[in-house]
């Protein structure tokens, strides 16, 4: 066969195969052997390529009228689904997802919006209906939470509740600072301290009197620190002033970084060891040792070497700085935060918007796919009770109202989550270690007030301690915490024969999780109590209960800012029908005043959880109205406004 036969030959053969796959393939695979031959879709007098190019032109219009018929008959299932009731889902128990569920239940029927609103916990009960029990079947809590004086929207809860705060909360109590040189401080009630409680140290009756003060009046409010300062100069026992005044430093910089409106500014904050900022702005070493380092154990439950200087400064500013008395804490009177305020939070959303609980899950994979408007969506859940799986399918918003470690084991599950950063960053944040107790003593134990902090005790292991006198803070109510009833009493048993009862908390606790549970109660009664108050020692244990829980609590470390989950989650343009929730979150826009590891912050995120949800999914414009804290002093003000113009000429050289 000479070389033009064989070239004839291949040619042939090429024409049948591209025949051959033009009478198969796709309109827009048959254009390319068109052109590779040179032959352009024209009006020419070929009839051969007029038929071709007018057979592409119909395959390209039948395809697109498939394509249109696919996203018109996908719009109208959703609007067709739009018509049936809404299903909601909020994934954790705590204020978190009490506030969004809600913000959900009652908007939904405020706008006229057929909903059925689910809320999913690991809990057996998140309602507190059923109460968390010792072996000996005494009430048990996990750790002692504090409510602080700026809390509006809790304190608005129990109005709407017709739950009176002076029947829920005790009175705003002192808390004492103990190390073992002694009792290092006392913090006031601040808002009820009198003129007299300065007599003594400094300020003596004829200075009052020469100024025809009465000494019986309450100390009146004065700008922030200057409050502060007047009113604990009698109460540090053993921290002179000119440490204390070295928190001057930190005011600057709290203002400059609060007060920017640069998100940059927070970022290089946040980048920052709280460690640094105190060395940077020349804080005393006693002061940091001795007060701000028990209170940050305490308070974000890790040491400032360990912690973002950015949500240290937020902290000391909304607990302590913004004003007078914003340190001002009291606590639950009778029973626990679940049982006081949850119960019957969760039996009014039951009773009167048919709110369904489901306790004792745990949440599985969240399947996502593209709706019609090429926008991610929820598909389905699936979760385990009581060794079974289930699936929720139909879902029209999810809120994730979870902790660190909530969230790793869901994105864990859940690859469609997982593909998204914004998860998968939250996902790899750590969460710290947490040890709570409850002991029943023989003997009531007096102290110098009911809530306590432990300090520079090498027995803590590193960890931040507290102990609250819960006989003291629920005097009314010791038949609960004994878990008897006066019908239960034996007759010949007197009611002083039950003793004090202290819950002591430890925070950090790695380097005591894995001591069994009587050396953790040997360490508080033998070493911890009786150095901070002596009488323990006499005192003996009736009974006694350790709860340990493994990276619970949100670590706020250095860096993490930008890993912390947006409260619009991925974003309304990618999934909008997820958001999150929870005191760890991005609030962005919808930033409230208070900060930290706070009930406050965490009810209020799932509020605007919960408002952003039903914006993005039912058009819901009347949103429920979250109340904001108290406005900055005006010193603070005036501090950021004159801050923000030395800014622009000088360079933060404090911020790497």
């Amino acid at each position: 066969m000479t070389v033009a036969s064989v070239s004839i030959y291949i040619i042939l053969l090429l024409i049948s195969v591209v025949s051959f796959v033009e009478s198969f393939a796709p309109s827009f695979v048959r254009l390319a052997p068109n052109i590779r031959r040179g032959i352009r879709p024209s009006t020419t007098t070929s009839s051969t390529t007029t038929t071709s190019t007018a057979s592409f032109q119909t395959t390209l219009q039948a395809e697109k009228s498939v394509a249109q018929e696919w996203a018109d008959e996908q719009k109208k299932e959703y609007l067709q689904d739009k018509n049936r009731p809404r299903k909601y889902l909020v994934i954790g128990g705590g204020w978190a997802g009490w506030g969004a569920a809600k913000t959900l239940c009652e908007s939904c029927s405020t706008a006229g919006i057929e909903s059925d609103v689910i809320l999913m916990d690991a809990l057996y009960d998140p309602t507190g209906q059923s109460p968390y029990l010792s072996q000996s079947g005494k009430p048990v809590e996990a750790g002692t939470r504090g409510f602080w004086k700026d809390y509006p929207n809790i304190n608005a809860l129990c109005e709407q509740l017709n739950i009176r705060e002076e029947d829920v909360f005790t009175p705003f109590t002192n808390s004492s600072f103990y190390s073992p040189d002694g009792l290092e401080a006392t913090a006031p009630v601040f808002s009820e301290m009198k003129l007299k409680d300065l007599v003594g140290a400094g300020v003596g009756e004829n200075f009052l009197s020469s100024w025809m003060m009465d000494k019986n009046q309450v100390l009146p409010q004065l700008p922030s620190p200057l409050g502060q300062v007047l009113a604990t100069f009698p109460l540090f026992e053993r921290i002179p002033l000119v440490d204390r005044a070295s928190m001057v430093g930190l005011l600057v910089a709290t203002i400059d970084c609060l007060g920017s409106d640069d998100e940059s500014v927070r970022e290089q904050y946040d980048r920052m060891t709280a460690h640094e900022l105190f060395i940077r702005f020349k804080l005393s070493k006693r002061l940091v040792d001795d007060f701000i380092r028990p209170t940050l154990l305490v308070g974000l439950f890790k040491p400032p070497e360990e912690l973002s200087a950015l949500v240290v400064m937020e902290l000391l500013y909304y607990y302590a700085l913004a004003h007078q008395d914003s340190f001002d804490v009291r606590w639950i009177k009778n029973g626990t935060v679940a049982d006081s305020l949850i119960l019957p939070l969760s039996q009014m959303l039951e009773k009167d918007y048919g709110l369904t609980v489901l306790g004792g899950c745990r949440v599985g994979e969240i399947s996502l796919e593209k709706s019609y408007n090429d926008k991610l969506s929820v598909q389905t859940l699936k979760y385990t009770r009581d060794g079974k799986e289930y699936e929720i399918g139909n879902i029209d918003g999810v809120v994730l109202a979870l902790g660190c470690k909530g969230m790793q084991s869901v994105v864990n599950a859940s690859p469609d989550l997982a593909r998204l950063p914004v998860f998968s960053k939250a996902a790899s944040l750590k969460g710290i270690d947490v040890i709570s107790t409850r002991i029943w003593f023989d003997r009531v134990v007096p102290t110098r007030t009911p809530a306590n902090v432990f300090s520079r005790f090498e027995q803590l292991r590193g960890s931040g301690g507290t102990f609250f006198m819960l006989d003291q803070l629920q005097e009314g109510n010791l038949d609960a915490l004994w878990g008897e009833n006066n019908d239960d009493q034996q007759q010949d048993q007197e009611p002083q024969s039950r003793g004090s009862v202290v819950a002591a908390d430890f925070y950090n606790a790695g380097a005591l999780m894995s001591m069994r549970d009587e050396d953790i109660i040997k360490i508080l009664t033998d070493e911890l109590l009786p150095s901070a108050v002596p009488k323990f020692k006499d005192a003996k244990v009736v009974d006694s209960w350790v709860g340990k829980y493994a990276g619970t609590v949100s670590w706020f470390s250095p860096g993490s800012y930008d890993k912390r989950p947006p409260l619009e989650g991925a974003g309304n343009d990618v999934l909008p029908n997820v958001k999150c929730a929870g005191d760890w979150v991005r609030m962005g826009e919808k930033e409230h005043g208070a900060k930290g590891l706070c009930q406050e912050r965490a009810y209020v995120s799932g509020i605007e959880a919960a408002n952003s949800l039903l914006e993005c999914t039912a058009d819901v414009k009347t949103v429920k109205k979250v109340l904001p804290v108290r406005d900055d002093e005006v010193q603070f003000q005036f501090g950021v406004a004159l801050n923000k113009k030395v800014m622009q000429i000088l360079p933060r050289w404090w911020l790497r």
